[in-house]
């Protein structure tokens, strides 16, 4: 039987016999015997094999290079070595797999534009295997986190009809055949249908922004549910930021409003930092040695330390007082910038950072009016290094005030009828957040660009895998 090498790394006693199987990161060979290197993705560490001349197998020693796929079974035994507890000597070689001297993955070192080019081989790179077992963890522990506190879980649809945002940057979904330009003469009756009604769903539909609007739904039957899957941007932004397909995390709460919402968002952020250090430390060693040198001390200080909290205004106040020279100039009634976002929390607070009570002009119109007319219950959670990492609101419980608010967006009552239809029956408040999954992983891992920690991203000109 098979043993992970993550596994046989933690053993308490020797083993005989052991089979592993993996992929060859490097090989040495001596007159009589060689040395192999091998992981099979289950930790950051590898296991040193040594394979002596004449056992079964060893004839294909010069085909099992770098990248190559092989099994080893042997004895596991104390590894006299530094730095490593167990070695195998092995008793036996299989050859599965050949790697040609072309494979891409060699000892030297890669740049990230590079790896990306080779998103499907990337994973087996130190470094990327690290960010996509981080990305595995951080997945569970969400789950787990809204488990401990009796959220339920609800699956929203990829395919909808409802715009959340309001922006109108949102991918088609059609059958419509796109080289008939209409019903012309020479069309045959099947190519002439291009109206939307004619369309699979006879309506237009487009890839999910948000499973807000759903999430609301369930919360104001369940009381407290999240979301956690895909969502899709056609935003034409090549930053490091953003990326056109994405993972939200989205909980809902039925009774609750911003202060709570806040409390929640706060609290889950602590959780994810501190699951992160108490489960991830053999993988963090190498973002803290590698990507980022002070990374481990800061989020040791984000998982001990409260959090502040500022309105727009006064974070606008400060802003305006701060006397640096900002790209976008900073004024009450803008959209704060990630330069600004970034001030707040890595110059002037020093700490996670929410900011709460934006103006209206700003926000979706899903978000409650406060009393002054001006501003909604909005917060943005902003951390040191990404600017916000959760974006989330009250949500306007009141049918008059939200139809007001439709008006003023330009929205047709009739497209969103069932979402009025939770304020005609039952209507309470309630309250919710997103939280982008790959830009928490971008804090807790300190890659710099979102690329990084996305299995095969999705971004403007880009979808080759």
């Amino acid at each position: 039987m098979r043993t992970l090498i993550k596994n046989a790394l933690k053993s308490e006693t020797a083993k005989d016999p052991i089979t592993l199987k993996g992929w060859v990161r490097t090989r040495r060979d001596n007159k009589d015997f060689s040395f192999i290197e091998l992981n099979d993705g289950t930790s950051l560490a590898n296991i040193q094999c040594i394979a002596d001349a004449g056992i079964p197998g060893y004839d294909d020693i010069a085909k099992m290079s770098t990248g190559a796929a092989i099994g080893i079974t042997g004895k596991l035994v104390e590894s006299p070595g530094k730095g490593q507890k167990w070695e195998i000597h092995a008793t036996s070689l299989e050859l599965i797999g050949e790697a040609p001297t072309d494979y891409p993955l060699q000892k030297k070192g890669h740049t990230p534009e590079f790896l990306r080019s080779i998103s499907h081989l990337r994973p087996r790179a130190n470094l990327y295997g690290a960010v996509f077992r981080m990305r595995s963890r951080l997945a569970q522990a969400v789950h787990r986190f809204f488990d401990e506190r009796d959220f339920t879980y609800v699956h929203t649809p990829v395919i909808t009809a409802s715009d959340c945002e309001g922006a109108g940057e949102m991918f088609r979904v059609t059958t419509l055949d796109p080289t008939c330009g209409g019903a012309s003469a020479t069309a045959s009756p099947k190519t002439k249908a291009q109206k939307p009604a004619d369309d699979f769903f006879n309506k237009p539909t487009y890839l999910t922004v948000s499973g807000q609007l759903e999430g609301e739904a369930f919360a104001t039957a369940l009381s407290n549910i999240y979301t956690f899957g895909p969502t899709f941007r056609a935003e034409n932004s090549n930053t490091t930021r953003h990326a056109n397909e994405f993972w939200m995390i989205e909980p809902e709460m039925a009774f609750c409003d911003l202060e709570g919402d806040m409390d929640l968002a706060e609290e889950f952020v602590k959780y994810l930092v501190q699951d992160t250090l108490e489960n991830n430390e053999g993988d963090l060693e190498i973002f803290n040695k590698f990507v980022d040198k002070g990374l481990i001390e800061r989020l040791k200080h984000v998982a001990e330390n409260p959090f502040q909290r500022v309105t727009y205004t006064e974070a606008v106040e400060l802003l305006l007082k701060s006397g640096k020279k900002f790209e976008y100039p900073v004024e009450w009634g803008v959209n704060l910038q990630s330069e600004h976002e970034r001030w707040l929390t890595e110059e002037h607070f020093k700490c996670p950072t929410t900011v709460y009570n934006y103006p209206k002009s700003v926000k979706p119109f899903y978000m409650r009016t406060n009393d002054d007319g001006k501003t909604v219950t909005a917060m943005d959670l902003l951390v040191p290094g990404i600017g916000e990492i959760v974006g989330g609101a009250q949500r306007e419980e009141r049918m008059d005030v939200l139809q007001a608010n439709m008006k003023e967006h330009n929205l047709s009552e009739e497209d969103y009828w069932w979402y009025m239809d939770l304020r005609k029956y039952g209507t309470c408040p309630h309250a919710g957040f997103g939280m982008g999954f790959e830009r928490m992983l971008m804090f807790v891992t300190g890659m710099k660009n979102i690329r990084d920690v996305i299995p095969f991203a999705r971004t403007p000109g880009s979808c080759e895998f």
